[in-house]
């Protein structure tokens, strides 16, 4: 029975020997588990197309700022970290264990070295490419946070600012273009380069065909007129079509899942391109629908001419100071909106109704734009096309805005006041005052 007994016991013992060494191997094989999906959620920056952008701060801002690592480590080291780093030495010949996590992550064989053998990843061109990355979404954060902020603001007032998105009818919303094979939604701003983020947009939805029967690859062989065609884009005021009843519930759906963006400019040099372009070149339609008003209220000719050749040979054409009048006059607005190339972007692209992820400006316009489609994993399909030479410049403001009386400066800005503090575009004093 003894023997028996003592048989039994040392079964027993075996058997919780293999059920321990079981269980430190099912053990072990979950932290390799475990540190595999940790790297994978931190180890880089992946946006989602579908998503709107993370609103973290990137995970390399850690390691390049040891001051920003967290109080609970040692040492520059998380436990993470050390299980990683005992894990790393156990399988490799070095002995010598390095101290802080930035010698990790230069050395050889550290954690660098275990990400590229697991995930291919080109470490080489590291610094100056995150460097400028941070910087950018830095400035991204900051330029949505004054938004919000003002947004939110309830001692800061502007027409349409405290109204719901199930308020603004349909026809104000044809500004917003949707991109639904990639969940991208741009709100267009006139003489904020929309005809070349309205080629990228076609290009990206594969709404418009060449001539070979096959969708746009390259956004300069899109013909200007095809741009611009109401046709080539699908927008929010056209969703009725498609969805009818659900039309404003879909929506709210793809504002929720989509990544949002939109470009802007300084109010002001807006104005004076969107003048130069409509006003002092040969446009037939915007001669009839705009300069002839102009030229009647404002102006000492009698019989303006009917058309724009005609205006052209004889002088007949607005100045900017008469366009301002036009701005500022009450019938104006009574009459019919601004038109689009002068209206507020407030009123364009609802920011205060729609929370962006993506804000860029003219001003910054290749990095932004270089940014944008980086986040959205495009890049590698196109570049931005190249911005237009004859650009009108900043510097500009004062000469144009010289000849203007100073109290219609003034007035001028309350109006566009909203974009310039939604936007953080500072007040340009130096038009504004005597």
């Amino acid at each position: 029975m003894r023997s028996l007994s003592k048989f039994l016991d040392n079964r027993r013992r075996m058997t919780k020997s293999r059920l321990f060494c079981l269980l430190v191997v099912l053990g072990s094989a979950f932290m390799v588990l475990l540190i595999i999906v940790y790297w994978d959620n931190v180890g880089t920056a992946n946006f989602n197309h579908h998503t709107s952008f993370s609103k973290s701060l990137p995970t390399y801002l850690s390691a390049e700022h040891p001051s920003d690592i967290s109080a609970t480590e040692d040492n520059g080291l998380s436990d993470v970290d050390r299980f990683l780093d005992s894990f790393l030495n156990s399988a490799t010949t070095k002995n010598v264990r390095p101290s802080t996590k930035g010698e990790i992550l230069a050395q050889p064989g550290g954690v660098n070295s275990f990400e590229e053998n697991v995930r291919g990843y080109d470490w080489s061109s590291k610094t100056k490419l995150e460097e400028s990355v941070l910087d950018h979404e830095l400035i991204q954060e900051e330029r949505k946070f004054n938004l919000r902020s003002f947004c939110a603001n309830s001692s800061f007032h502007f027409p349409t600012k405290d109204r719901d998105f199930d308020d603004i009818p349909n026809k104000e919303l044809d500004h917003l273009i949707v991109d639904d094979r990639h969940g991208i939604i741009y709100c267009y701003v006139p003489k904020v380069a929309c005809t070349n983020w309205k080629r990228v947009m076609i290009v990206l939805s594969e709404s418009l065909l060449n001539k070979k029967g096959v969708p746009y690859q390259d956004p300069l062989e899109i013909l200007r007129e095809d741009v611009h065609n109401s046709s080539s884009h699908l927008t929010f005021n056209k969703f009725w079509r498609r969805y009818g009843k659900f039309s404003r519930h879909m929506m709210k759906i793809k504002l929720k899942k989509y990544t949002k963006f939109l470009f802007v400019r300084d109010p002001f040099v807006r104005l004076i391109s969107a003048f130069r372009s409509k006003f002092e070149l040969e446009n037939e339609d915007f001669y009839k629908s705009f300069a002839i008003p102009i030229l009647t209220r404002f102006s000492n000719w009698t019989n303006v001419p009917p058309s724009a050749g005609e205006a052209f040979s004889s002088g007949a054409k607005p100045s900017f100071s008469q366009f301002i009048q036009y701005l500022l006059d009450a019938r104006t607005e009574e009459q019919k909106p601004f038109n689009e190339h002068w209206r507020q972007v407030y009123r364009l692209c609802h920011p205060c109704q729609i929370d962006y992820d993506f804000i860029g400006k003219l001003e910054t316009l290749d990095e932004d734009a270089a940014q944008l489609l980086r986040q959205l994993n495009l890049d590698s399909l196109f570049q931005f096309p190249p911005s237009y030479r004859n650009r009108t410049a900043s510097s500009w403001e004062e000469d144009w805005f010289s000849k203007i009386p100073l109290e219609w400066r003034q007035k001028l800005y309350k109006l566009y006041e909203p974009d310039f503090v939604l936007f953080g575009y500072p007040k340009p004093e130096n038009i504004l005052k005597v």
